[in-house]
């Protein structure tokens, strides 16, 4: 009895240590769409030179999401979630070194490799803690920790870059690494990869077999297009409510860090709506989803409102989070334990490659027309792509007693 009441704390404390590294991931990596307002300046950019400072990141950390899983996979968890850490937290600091634009992109890149491998590990380690029932719900809680990242990014890059300037910001944040790194080696110690290494082989997966899976990919194009959508707002609402909506560096870091804040609450009851009312429906819970973010950010940008402009924002991220809830916990349902962080590679590439595409593109859109207009458009058309591959994901499940894959 006591033993069964102490792996039960041990795990929450797990996700609990899990859901603070995604935290500090996305605060390292966030924290440029408010420092570019002043990067530009300092280095007299354009916002086509902006967009390739914000997609630096991603196409590596996009490069590295199958790598990354199948490192996972291989290696286990635990030294996949260190060494991310600590060659991610390295590169923040590094970044307020920076001397050109090439040496921007350089680092950016190079701390896009770092990240890439926490979010299969971080996947792998609910596997490792939960039992199959329990692991979408836990993904759901997980993957809260990245809105509430992208709201705690404005909120204090805004004063900090006032009060340090945003060289120091991205020293003092990427400090937090130090206490991240230690935390993860003293407490994350999954019993499976405490085993030899003959379970591990034992447990290998071919690659191929993964490429090959069909539904896979559909949800990889869902969450792709729904990155789109994701990627563009959160690399370029900082400088859109500055140049477009006139705001100061101070409202705007508190109106930009709303949609993060509504949607990490929302993600907190988005796995538990999911498991309650949508089993064996996902789909259809996402393609809901992405139709009434899509509505909303049409609204957002067209309204002449401030405050409704913001309320619009708001609702559609925390709908377009229905899609990233289904995303992240329909693959536990349908991949075995010893597939889970090669599977979820394979899908956060398809987010992370939206991550390198959207703000470019976005970029050299509003480069182009002098407006924001063509580059929301642009959003809205990715949500329909979304809704049309949700809509065309067939069901598959892992059984039970097994942990394998079956077609209902």
């Amino acid at each position: 009895m006591g033993s069964n009441t102490q792996r039960y704390q041990n795990k929450h404390f797990i996700l609990g240590l899990l859901f603070f590294g995604y935290l500090v991931d996305y605060l390292d990596r966030m924290v440029m769409s408010v420092a570019v307002v002043y990067i530009k300046g300092e280095f007299n950019l354009d916002p086509a030179a902006v967009g390739v400072i914000l997609s630096s990141f991603f196409i590596s950390y996009a490069i590295m999401q199958i790598p990354g899983g199948w490192l996972t996979d291989k290696l286990g968890s635990r030294k996949v979630l260190i060494w991310s850490i600590i060659v991610w937290s390295v590169f923040t600091v590094f970044t307020g070194l920076a001397w050109s634009l090439t040496s921007l992109i350089v680092i950016r890149f190079l701390f896009g490799i770092g990240q890439g491998g926490y979010p299969s590990a971080a996947q792998k380690g609910i596997a490792d803690y939960y039992p199959l029932k329990e692991r979408p719900k836990a993904s759901a809680f997980l993957m809260s920790s990245n809105y509430f990242g992208m709201a705690l990014a404005p909120l204090l890059a805004a004063p900090m870059i006032v009060w340090l300037g945003w060289r120091n910001m991205f020293i003092v944040i990427g400090a937090l690494g130090v206490i991240l790194t230690i935390a993860f080696w003293v407490y994350f110690k999954p019993k499976q990869q405490q085993e030899s290494s003959d379970v591990t082989k034992k447990n290998s997966l071919p690659l191929k077999e993964l490429l090959a899976n069909i539904e896979l990919w559909k949800i990889t194009v869902m969450w792709f297009a729904a990155g789109i959508v994701n990627w563009g707002l959160a690399s370029w609402i900082p400088s859109y409510l500055m140049e477009a909506r006139g705001m100061d560096i101070m409202s705007m870091g508190f109106y930009a860090a709303l949609p993060g804040i509504s949607t990490g609450i929302a993600m907190l009851f988005s796995g538990w709506l999911l498991d309650r009312y949508f089993v064996n429906r996902e789909k259809y819970y996402a393609a809901f989803g992405m139709l009434i973010s899509g509505i909303f950010l049409y609204l957002m940008f067209t309204t002449t409102s401030i405050p409704l402009a913001m309320l619009y924002l708001n609702i559609c991220m925390v709908f377009k989070s229905f899609a990233f809830t289904v995303a992240f916990s329909l693959p536990h349902k349908m991949m075995s334990k010893k597939t889970i962080g090669s599977a979820m590679g394979i899908i956060n590439m398809g987010a992370q490659a939206a991550g390198f595409i959207s703000p470019l593109a976005m970029g050299f859109m509003i480069s182009f027309t002098g407006s924001y207009n063509a580059a929301f458009w642009f959003l809205i058309v990715c949500c329909l792509i979304s809704i049309i591959a949700a809509l065309a994901i067939k069901k598959t499940e892992i059984s039970v007693h097994t942990d394998k894959v079956v077609t209902l």
